[in-house]
């Protein structure tokens, strides 16, 4: 047996003699269980001061600290409860320890503690969505709403390029011959052509007493003759 065995039962025969006193003074309650031995967090000795707790139906009933890594507690039943053959739950600075207890009156043991840091709480696994279900009838129709304002009206667009020159086209068919355009007014006179030549002489009258007449009137036929004449001549070379 170590020192430390020989001092933890030591510390507990204590414990166990100082019972009776308790007993006497108080005369009611029954004795406490005493608990003691080494205590380990997290694979080494548990730090002075570490708190170890004894805990009976969900309660804390009892608590002591850590000392050179060991401890001792005192568990006493209070005169409202009963811990006979009940289980002590320890926990090492908050973790439950894996070693357990039994609560008796006037009685205890060595235990020696050990626990670790708990671990996180475990999250929840998502539960993956179900399956998409099938599309539903269409429903009716809902009422034509009504028309909304006008909107402003846009920004010219901007001028396009001139396209391409287009191919050039056939010949039109022949016009009709157009009407007759109107009569030229008439041309001036022309200037008058030359005497023409003298015509032959007449026959000689016979004589009488009015022979000057007739030959002042032949003269006059003649001189009139030459004048058609000569203006025929020059419309001829006008046409």
């Amino acid at each position: 047996m170590t020192k430390f065995s020989i001092l933890t039962s030591l510390a507990v025969i204590a414990l166990l003699l100082a019972i009776p006193a308790i007993v006497l003074a108080q005369a009611q309650p029954p004795p406490p269980s005493v608990f003691g031995g080494t205590v380990s967090f997290d694979g080494a000795p548990a730090a002075d001061g570490t708190v170890i707790s004894a805990w009976i139906d969900g309660k804390e009933v009892a608590s002591t600290e850590a000392k050179d890594g060991g401890y001792a507690i005192i568990v006493a039943q209070s005169a409202d409860a009963a811990f006979a053959g009940k289980t002590v739950v320890f926990q090492v600075g908050g973790s439950e320890a894996r070693e357990q207890g039994t609560w008796e009156a006037q009685g205890g043991s060595e235990l020696n503690l050990t626990a670790i840091t708990a671990p996180p709480p475990a999250t929840a696994t998502p539960i993956p969505p179900g399956a998409t279900g099938a599309v539903g009838p269409a429903g009716p129709a809902g009422a034509k709403g009504d028309a909304g304002p006008a909107g402003s009206a846009g920004s010219a667009g901007a001028k396009g390029s001139a396209g391409p020159a287009g191919s050039a086209g056939s010949d039109g068919a022949k016009g009709g011959t157009g009407a007759a355009g109107p009569a030229g007014a008439a041309g001036s006179a022309g200037a008058a052509g030359p005497a023409g030549p003298a015509g032959p002489a007449g026959s000689a009258g016979s004589a009488g007493g009015g022979g000057g007449s007739l030959g002042v009137i032949a003269l006059i036929i003649a001189i009139v003759a030459a004048i058609g004449a000569g203006g025929a001549f020059v419309m001829g070379r006008r046409s």
